[in-house]
């Protein structure tokens, strides 16, 4: 770990030396390798961010607001003050997360433990673990960042040297720290610029007084969002709270689902959380019993909640079409060539929910290239042969666009009216458009979230189809169903969602799965290029440019960022018109205009382009047959399931077709990342893989989704508490639909208090 204090001592003087020219740059690294303490994935979870996380020697007090699950009413809605005297740093503390009531600490997480029941030696610490140690003050410096001051407190314990860093601290911390003082540091450990160093540490010194503070001989909770220097207080004040209120929790769970599914009362749990025994060190496949208790709570209640929404929509009074054997069958003549085996199933039970009398509320999930646009081209038909309309909503204009090319074809050839409707419309066409929508004379609405505007009225609205529906927030949703009176809702995805997301984020809906490939299509071959062999990967473009086909390039980014070292979709057009001459090369990105971007498409659609250079604007809805390569850049920096939506653009008139990925492959973690994406072109072993690496939140957007932030649980890890929770809540509902027992008084309170908004139920009783 830390350099030698005896033999090495060139490494500590440097680390004395104060920072060179990189250290100057550490207030904020793009990312830093996460956290390992003592099984840290064992503990509660905070949920995870898309943003790269902040150093804590940069620490956003605003950035990081994780809510509680607290009652609003009884024993738990007392004030803090009233527990212990709330001052200086810990009174700020809580006011910025918005904390004042018991109940509010009682129910924020610990999103790990840090094991200090012995210290360890300076030279035994380990990069990207937090540790706890103990050494006596060498040097104390103040070098500049290169824009202000920072403090270095470098600390030996005689065969290892670390220094404590601050890139903020009050002048009164320079005096708190004398040569020859002993303190007890913990935090986490990394090397940056050869020096050793923890960012922010929390110190006590070490007497007997200073021991007992910083919790030596125990395992001490670390929360999420706070502070090196907050963590004490709020540890102390979480004590003093469990100690005083934690059996005054009342358990709403009812207690032979807890003996079903062996979990202690919650009163138990929570007290475990805040004041840890040895278990909670477990590893990350055997959580202690009070992290799957916490665990299961919020799971269970958004199976609850899910189980509710649905039976309120099931409650409903629907429209009920005329959706028979011999209906389906006229409609299926709307699709120019046969349907596959799957998109049959799917549309059989499609029809079997819209000819019941309560709307329907069904996902179709399909990988890429499934046929998706012809399921849904099918029910908008039902409905238009009921009398109704239909609208579909997609999230981006190009994808829009690409289904009113496809739509339109096969709709007014029956005479049916296909209209568009996206900000870029004209306003004299749109004006005419949202006339004739509320008159009834369009059966078929086309458009993005331009639909959704106030103005937009529809006669008779049957058939509501929601594409890439997780790009859309849940109120975006609801904003366009409520233009109708209880229409059917269809809802589509082409990204495969593990069964364990698709139970939590869906477990409202009915599911229908494409499973199948049409006919012609064929798996695209994917190779992972090193930045070395860049060139390999343009050699086999240029050998299908040379045979008239047409490639994509792919980056992750618009204009050259100083924060990421990633090539831009600009300069990257740019090098490969220099280096081929003899292509043609399109550029395509978010923000040209949108005549700007359909010219290009267009362009590229007729051949006139070979080369087009993008953006992920182009990961759904682009549909150019004579495209056979996907080159993506920097794909280190892409999720799984964004790679493989990628992937599904070429390979789409038959034939071979290639992706090649091109990644700054750094470590075994990486290489094994995507080589998943050379392995396999199953979308649903992606997705599990995806959801393991990134977790749910950055693998759809949960606050997309709707779904609650997940504090504790964890969808790979507790998988079979999800089933458990959703068997019990399925149960319950059929049971008592309303809540309305005596018996389950506690779960209609908890839903309503604690619940309720993240949940977003239509209705309970």
């Amino acid at each position: 770990a830390g350099p030698a204090a005896g033999a090495g001592k060139s490494a500590p003087r440097s680390a004395e030396a104060g920072p060179g020219p990189a250290l100057a740059k550490s207030a904020s690294p793009a990312r830093r390798p996460a956290a390992k303490a003592t099984s840290r994935s064992a503990a509660p979870k905070s949920p995870r961010r898309k943003a790269a996380p902040k150093s804590e020697a940069e620490p956003d007090a605003e950035a990081i607001v994780l809510p509680t699950v607290s009652p609003r009413s009884g024993p738990l809605a007392t004030a803090l003050n009233g527990v212990m005297p709330l001052r200086g740093r810990l009174s700020s503390t809580l006011k910025r997360r918005g904390m004042s009531k018991v109940g509010e600490v009682l129910f924020f997480f610990p999103r790990s433990y840090e094991d200090r029941r012995r210290l360890v030696p300076i030279g035994q610490l380990r990069p990207g673990e937090r540790g706890f140690s103990a050494g006596k003050v060498t040097r104390i410096q103040e070098p500049f960042t290169g824009r202000r001051r920072m403090l270095r407190v470098v600390l030996s314990d005689g065969k290892g040297s670390i220094a404590a860093t601050w890139y903020k601290f009050w002048p009164s911390m320079r005096d708190r720290y004398q040569p020859g003082q002993r303190w007890l540091f913990a935090g986490e450990v990394r090397v940056f610029g050869g020096h050793w160093e923890i960012v922010h540490p929390e110190m006590e010194p070490d007497d007997e007084q200073g021991r007992r503070a910083a919790g030596l001989g125990e395992i001490v909770p670390v929360y999420p969002g706070l502070e090196r220097g907050e963590q004490r207080g709020f540890r102390l004040l979480a004590r003093a709270v469990v100690d005083r209120f934690a059996d005054e929790i009342e358990d709403p769970v009812p207690p032979e689902f807890l003996r079903r599914a062996g979990l202690p009362p919650l009163a138990r749990a929570v007290r475990a959380a805040h004041l840890p025994g040895p278990e909670v060190l477990a590893a990350e496949s055997a959580p202690a019993p009070a992290q799957r208790r916490l665990a299961f709570d919020e799971l269970f209640f958004i199976e609850l909640g899910m189980a509710l929404r649905r039976r309120g929509v099931d409650e409903l009074p629907g429209i009920g079409f005329d959706a028979g054997p011999e209906r389906l069958g006229e409609a299926l003549g709307l699709l120019p060539f046969a349907p596959t085996a799957a998109q049959r199933r799917a549309l059989g039970e499609i029809a079997a929910d819209m000819g019941r009398p309560s709307p329907m509320n069904r996902l179709l999930q399909g990988d890429v290239g499934s046929g998706k646009t012809a399921v849904a081209g099918v029910a908008a038909e039902l409905a238009i042969r009921g009398g109704y309309q239909a609208a579909l909503l997609a999230p981006t204009e190009v994808l829009a666009e690409q289904h009113l090319r496809t739509l339109s074809g096969w709709f007014e050839a029956r005479g049916r009216s296909v209209t568009l409707l996206t900000a870029s419309v004209p306003t004299r066409a749109k004006r005419a458009a949202k006339a004739a929508l509320a008159c009834g004379e369009i059966d078929l609405l086309v458009g993005t979230h331009a639909m959704l505007q106030e103005d937009v009225a529809f006669g008779r609205l049957g058939l509501v189809i929601v594409d890439e529906q997780h790009r859309f927030g849940v109120l975006q949703r609801a904003a366009l169903v409520q233009k109708g009176v209880h229409p059917d809702v269809l809802v589509m995805t082409a990204t495969p969602i593990p069964r364990t997301l698709a139970m939590a984020l869906y477990g409202d809906l009915d599911v229908s799965v494409l499973d199948e490939l049409p006919p012609g299509r064929t798996p695209v071959e994917t190779r992972v290029f090193p930045r070395r062999q860049r060139d390999e990967a343009y050699r086999l473009v240029a050998e299908q440019v040379a045979q008239g086909r047409q490639a994509f390039v792919v980056y992750p980014l618009v204009e050259e960022s100083e924060k990421l070292d990633l090539a831009s979709a600009t300069e990257g057009a740019a090098e490969l018109t220099a280096r081929f001459s003899s292509w043609r090369v399109g550029l395509l990105h978010g923000r040209m205009k949108a005549d700007e971007k359909d010219a290009v498409m267009s362009a590229f659609r007729a051949r006139e382009l070979d080369v087009l250079v993008s953006t992920t604007v182009i990961e759904v809805g682009v549909d150019v047959p004579n495209a056979t390569v996907m080159v993506v850049e920097s794909a280190e920096r892409f999720g799984l399931s964004q790679l493989h939506q990628l992937r599904g653009r070429v390979g789409r008139g038959g034939g071979r077709a290639w992706c090649l990925l091109v990644a700054a492959l750094q470590g075994e973690a990486a290489t094994a990342r995507l080589a998943v994406m050379e392995r396999t072109t199953d979308g649903f072993v992606i997705a599990d893989e995806d959801l393991r690496l990134r977790g749910p939140g950055e693998f759809l957007g949960t606050r997309q989704s709707g779904l609650p932030p997940l504090l504790v649980a964890d969808f790979a890890r507790d998988a079979d508490l999800l089933e458990i929770a959703r068997e019990e809540a399925l149960r319950l509902v059929e049971k008592d639909p309303h809540l309305e027992a005596p018996e389950h008084a506690g779960l209609r309170r908890a839903i309503e208090e604690r619940w309720g908004e993240r949940l977003e139920l239509t209705r309970i009783g």
